[in-house]
């Protein structure tokens, strides 16, 4: 009985170690949001590509296709809405990076606006972010001169944006990565490891390979506790320069010989024969800048190189995200952790050989090598010495089946692939799509909900302003979820409101065009000269928005 006795204490300890070891298991999802740059629509194989993408295509035949998702048509706008959860006016970045000194127009992320980092590291998550940050005011040098050394690696400078807008002054314990937006993928200027610039990188180097390696880094430091975390990583591809390595381009070299019309047609035809799109309501719209035909380009031999490389450009992100799941699989965390994968705008129309070098293009690489401008097309692009970029016919082709591109609010500029995978969250059924209407700031929302943050009303001292995302995670479970009522947008003076099945759009300084949108998809029929009254209900709703989001007044 004395031995029963004794032991009972004993007993009962350890039902309580067990009991209370069970509730300090946390069982949150771990969160990875991959963004891409400048990636079109169309680009990747389950949204009708014909570039190589096993391991996204792994995450969307596991996951979850959303079809009518969107940005905000601009890299660094883009990036402040996904962050923050607001329009990105109201978080303080309408335009660029540039301090217009207007609160829609700081260039930076308002002390009023909180980062996904920051609530999340509140709710007890590890926080990482590797890549492209681009969410805060560029400092430049005294002259052009010392701005060109600058980038030619010639002279070091210790800050690239003031130290209270980098990442790890918003929430992250943890970056690696480009604070100013344009890189050169094999020696990228801007590059830092957490505040410290790095003044030399590996002559091997490739930045995508070099995000995606430290992501996996990542993954395996936080695995070795049992606290969930979150990894932002914002990939600098596929935005020019067009770099690449010279075996991903060897994959592609014959691909676009074919030229702009068959690949954007094969590309149509993939997308209407997996369901993607339905071809009643999106029919395919005529080929931007059609009035010249493939067989008659004097470039053929330029054009088809340009867009190989572009495709390697994504080829290797895809590979970089093979092991990020690889990395996760070996750590057990890759049935509870939610995967996102999307891009920041549509594919990009530039003709980026006409910037010329300055501000953020160097004009020499570190060892004095002259970089090239093609504007005559006459240096292949590809390797560091020239920097080029697609142009506006195959961003056409890459935003299939949509028209215009990055920066407009057309569906070409502001329509996003988005896939969300997350073995133990989704159980809608998989590789299926979601017709919910979504938006970048829906992120803030969503992840809150499945981390069971807490959206503040303040954070250290700063009053932050109201949710206006939406959670999208109930078309995880559901087919039929609703989205936003209506959603705008607002980028140097191109715009749009979506409301009730309607469209308003315009480019910049020119009249609003009205869509049918739920039944043209594609923006092929206006109706505006129809519905005169719908033309006004519409600009009304936006002219409120605009003014109530910081939007108007514009700074002179």
């Amino acid at each position: 009985m004395v031995i029963i006795f004794c032991l009972l204490p004993v007993i009962l300890s350890c039902a309580e170690n067990k009991k209370i070891n069970k509730v300090k298991k946390d069982e949150r999802p771990n969160i990875i949001l991959i963004m891409a740059d400048d990636l079109g629509y169309s680009d990747i194989g389950c949204f009708g590509g014909e570039i190589t993408t096993p391991n996204i295509d792994y995450l969307a035949d596991n996951g979850l296709r959303f079809r009518q998702f969107y940005n905000t048509s601009r890299c660094c706008p883009t990036r402040a809405s996904l962050l923050t959860g607001l329009y990105n006016h109201q978080a303080g970045i309408g335009e660029m990076t540039t301090d217009r000194n207007g609160p829609g127009y700081r260039g930076f992320i308002s002390q009023n606006a909180i980062t996904l980092a920051e609530v999340l590291k509140e709710a007890g998550y590890h926080t990482g972010m590797v890549g492209k940050w681009h969410v805060s005011n560029t400092i430049e040098q005294k002259d052009k001169e010392a701005q060109m050394r600058w980038l030619n690696h010639k002279e070091e400078h210790p800050l690239f944006s003031p130290l209270n807008q980098y990442p790890t002054s918003r929430g992250f314990e943890k970056y690696y990565g480009n604070i100013w937006g344009v890189v050169d993928f094999f020696d990228p200027f801007s590059l830092v490891n957490g505040t410290t610039p790095v003044a030399n990188v590996p002559s091997n180097y490739y930045h995508t390979d070099a995000i995606s390696d430290t992501a996996v880094s990542y993954i395996h430091e936080f695995s070795k506790e049992d606290k969930p975390f979150f990894i932002y990583v914002a990939e600098t591809a596929p935005h020019w320069p067009l770099h690449a390595l010279p075996e991903d381009i060897k994959k592609y070299e014959n691909t676009y010989k074919v030229g702009w019309d068959a690949i954007r047609e094969n590309r149509y035809k993939k997308m209407v024969s997996i369901g993607l799109i339905d071809s009643s309501k999106a029919p395919l719209s005529a080929r931007w800048q059609n009035d010249l035909k493939w067989e008659n380009n004097a470039d053929k031999e330029w054009d088809a190189r340009a867009m190989a490389v572009h495709a390697a450009m994504i080829d290797r992100m895809d590979q970089g995200i093979g092991r990020i799941i690889k990395a996760l699989n070996e750590a057990g965390k890759l049935e509870n952790t939610l995967i996102f994968f999307l891009s920041d705008n549509g594919a990009s129309p530039e003709v980026a050989a006409q910037y010329g070098p300055g501000f953020d293009r160097p004009n020499e690489t570190r060892n004095g090598q002259k970089i090239s401008y093609p504007v005559k097309k006459d240096v292949l692009p590809g390797d560091e010495t020239s920097f080029a970029s697609i142009g506006p016919r195959w961003a056409n082709v890459s935003n299939t089946p949509y028209q215009f591109a990055k920066a407009e609010s057309y569906e070409g500029g502001i329509r996003t692939p988005l896939v969300a995978f997350w073995p133990e969250g989704i159980t809608a059924k998989k590789g299926s799509f979601s017709n919910r209407i979504g938006h970048v700031m829906d992120f803030m929302a969503t992840i809150v909900e499945l981390s069971k943050a807490k959206y503040p009303s303040t954070y250290k001292g700063n009053a932050i302003k109201p949710l206006q995302g939406k959670s999208f995670a109930p078309a995880f479970v559901s087919k039929n979820t609703e989205g936003h009522e209506a959603i705008f947008n607002e980028h140097f003076g191109a715009k749009y409101v979506r409301h009730e099945g309607w469209k308003l759009v315009a480019h910049p300084r020119e009249p609003w065009h009205l869509y049918k949108i739920d039944d043209d998809e594609t923006e092929l029929n206006d109706l505006s000269k129809q519905h005169p009254d719908i033309v006004q209900m519409l600009d009304e709703m936006w002219q409120e928005w605009a003014k109530q989001n910081n939007v108007l007044p514009k700074p002179s």
